[in-house]
């Protein structure tokens, strides 16, 4: 198994099991993402590289977000190659928008269901 190393997230074992049930549902979408993002599905772990970038994703989504502080550079220069990764090959914002949103939702999803397994 592959350590994700992510604020909130500590425990290994509850981590593979909410990955495990979230990928039951959202296989499809984490095949597509990894499609977009170029990340070949026969790398070992791979659904772990695509779970660490929603979680990231979702960082740089708060932070910018968030309107009472200021943005450090190096938040600002993850969430611009983020952004990048997720732009490459897309012809219009609705493309981007889209791909935003489902790395967006899979990191809250995995989320909840970490929350309930602890």
């Amino acid at each position: 198994m592959q350590i994700i190393k992510h604020p909130g997230f500590e425990d290994e074992k509850i981590m593979k099991k909410s990955l495990d049930l979230l990928l039951v549902d959202r296989n499809n979408e984490f095949r597509e993402l990894a499609d977009v993002i170029g990340i070949p599905k026969t790398t070992p772990g791979w659904e772990f590289i695509i779970l660490k970038f929603c979680l990231d994703f979702r960082d740089c989504f708060v932070a910018w977000s968030t309107k009472d502080g200021e943005l450090d550079h190096n938040t600002i220069h993850k969430s611009m190659t983020l952004i990048r990764q997720l732009a490459r090959g897309k012809k219009s914002m609705t493309d981007l928008a889209h791909w935003e949103n489902l790395s967006y939702t899979l990191a809250e999803e995995y989320s909840a269901v970490y929350k309930r397994l602890r």
